[in-house]
């Protein structure tokens, strides 16, 4: 059901955690008060159970900018000290790897501090797949959830790169409750030219689902934006096709569009967003400076899923 209430839509997505118990955190260098509120946030939902690295005076110096209550929950959770923001990133990679957290948040430092830590070689997070991001949009005027990728990770992916990132999105949609997602991928144009890499790389992509190298969705491309999520303007352009107007997952050519896309949902569209980069070995919330303490809590949700996934699928092996 389609509804302008953001909080609303919030609530809505923490229903999806409803008796799943919370995973243990890493929040790396919440050295702000945005930071810890969203810590406390999730941690109220009980969606995590919070452990956070930083150098201490700096996290109990933030804490106190949110008022006695709330400090007092700070001061009550396990924290690590460290001298500095990629001391913490390196000690909250180590706390996955040695199996004390199930899930990263990023805090007061930049991303590209965060995920050289978190892609190193012989001491990360890798996995066989490369790493994306992936924004879950709940948009008032879309009838049902959207997955926008890659907007934060991946700058001009190569069609190997693009692969994964489909292959990612997929999966994480799936865990959200999409049997079957439809995977637009989008384009200026829905005809393949030569001229516009946007274009060969959604038709190989498309052929690559044909022949299951990428598994689990219905893919088409190349699409417009309009055509992905408007019947209406499919049809004025005769494009028959299942995920034309009816598109779960939105694959965009590069991190500036992605991003551009994402945030004009969120600022001019009203959508809740949420966001978590998978691929890797756990799933690892990236927050914006600007987000809110629900947009950070939303994002744990959709942490707290793919942990829980992954925890079914060990069971299964």
């Amino acid at each position: 059901m389609m509804t302008a209430d953001h909080q609303a839509r919030y609530q809505t997505l923490l229903t999806r955690a409803q008796g799943l118990v919370a995973i243990p955190m890493a929040v790396v260098h919440p050295c702000d008060a945005a930071s810890l509120q969203g810590v406390i946030v999730a941690m109220d939902a009980k969606l995590i159970t919070p452990t956070l690295i930083g150098p201490k005076a700096k996290i109990l110096a933030a804490a106190a900018q949110l008022g006695a209550d709330l400090s007092a929950k700070i001061s009550q959770m396990h924290l690590i000290d460290v001298p500095h923001s990629h001391a913490a990133a390196a000690e909250a990679v180590a706390q996955v790897r040695a199996g004390h957290a199930e899930a990263l948040m990023k805090g007061s430092l930049h991303t590209d501090e965060l995920m050289q830590e978190v892609v190193a070689l012989n001491t990360g997070l890798r996995t066989g797949r490369r790493m994306s991001h992936v924004f879950y949009a709940d948009v008032p005027s879309y009838p049902k959830p959207l997955f926008i990728t890659d907007a934060a990770i991946n700058i001009e992916p190569t069609l190997d790169d693009k692969t994964d990132i489909v292959q990612n999105a997929i999966d994480l949609a799936r865990i959200l409750g999409v049997k079957e997602p439809k995977v637009a991928i989008l384009a200026a144009v829905e005809t393949i030219s030569s001229k516009m890499r946007a274009t060969t790389d959604a038709a190989s992509l498309c052929k690559m689902a044909d022949r299951g190298q990428i598994t689990g969705g219905i893919l088409d491309g190349p699409l417009a934006f309009d055509n992905a999520i408007s019947l209406v303007a499919a049809k004025s352009k005769n494009i028959t096709s299942p995920v034309a107007g009816n598109a779960d997952i939105l694959v965009v050519p590069d991190i500036e569009s992605g991003n551009i896309l994402a945030k004009q949902l969120a600022y001019l569209g009203n959508a809740l967003l949420a966001g978590v980069v998978a691929g890797a070995r756990v799933p690892i919330v990236l927050t914006s400076r600007a987000d809110t303490a629900e947009a950070r809590s939303a994002s744990c949700v959709i942490a707290l899923l793919m942990a829980h996934a992954k925890r079914a699928a060990t069971l299964q092996v």
